[in-house]
């Protein structure tokens, strides 16, 4: 699934390409996603255009003076903007065709994304309203991550991974943070000192800006909307690296199963709690 990099990366690239653009028309393909396209949409956007586009977590927001188009890319959505000639992709749902013979187009094999529709504040639509902060804004800090985390005997890699706790973070920018913060990834949220805390944070903030320098990591399906991959999966440093030594003390990486998600580290550099 694109993460917060990821879709961060996306959210910059379409931003240059689509805003301010005339929408001619728009053609839904297949309306049976992980939630049936809203029917209206295509009546809402035709003749309109896209004012601005943001990221709350892994929502991409497509606002215009009607309303605003919310976009989940599933497991293995991608939007993709191209010219109106370039034929109609394998797993396409929908297409947004723009004035200058240029198209945005949302393809998605395992149906597993969302395109919705509301004419109400973005913000407090029911998938939004209960997100944590955003990891890279100054309201997330040490304290704040400690507040939210410290009566938790669940293991921190998966607090993590709730977007309640904090916004965006998935699997792999998990287990990076854990091992540059140098904290297992096992250790009970409650157990955690203020110091391992604001060291967490630094290092959230500091894996999540890298990533999106890089263009985010490009495992499976994740492309650019131009169809370029990004390059931060070969900067991991545990993720996806079982069996491999580690690049700071050379002990072999391991991996195991947290939450029923693949979980690697070093048990050096992470010694256990």
């Amino acid at each position: 699934m694109p993460e917060l990099p990821e879709v961060e990366t996306i959210c910059r690239a379409l931003k240059q390409q689509i805003l301010k653009r005339p929408i001619n028309k728009v053609q839904v393909w297949q309306e049976n996603l992980r939630w049936p396209i809203t029917p209206n949409l295509t009546a809402e956007l035709t003749g309109t255009t896209f004012s601005d586009l943001t990221r709350r977590a892994k929502y991409l927001l497509f606002h215009t003076p009607k309303g605003t188009m919310i976009v989940h890319l599933g497991f293995t959505g991608a939007l993709r903007f191209l010219k109106t000639s370039q034929p109609k992709l394998p797993h396409e749902h929908l297409t947004i065709y723009f004035a200058d013979q240029f198209t945005l187009r949302f393809t998605d094999p395992r149906r597993f994304g969302a395109i919705l529709w509301t004419k109400e504040d973005p913000y407090e639509h029911k998938l939004l309203i209960d997100l944590g902060p955003e990891p890279l804004t100054e309201d997330f800090n040490g304290l704040e991550l400690a507040r939210r985390c410290k009566n938790h005997r669940t293991a921190i890699k998966q607090l993590l991974m709730d977007s309640h706790i904090v916004a965006g973070i998935g699997n792999i920018y998990a287990n990076e943070a854990l091992f540059l913060a140098k904290i297992s990834p096992f250790q009970p949220a409650q157990s955690l000192t203020f110091r391992q805390y604001d060291a967490l944070v630094e290092a959230i903030k500091h894996v999540l800006t890298e990533s999106i320098a890089k263009g985010g990591s490009s495992i499976r399906d994740y492309v650019h909307s131009d169809g370029k991959s990004g390059s931060f999966q070969n900067e991991h440093k545990v993720y996806g690296r079982e069996g491999l030594a580690c690049y700071v003390c050379n002990t072999k990486i391991i991996s195991n199963r947290l939450g029923q998600r693949s979980t690697f580290y070093c048990p050096n550099c992470q010694p256990s709690f």
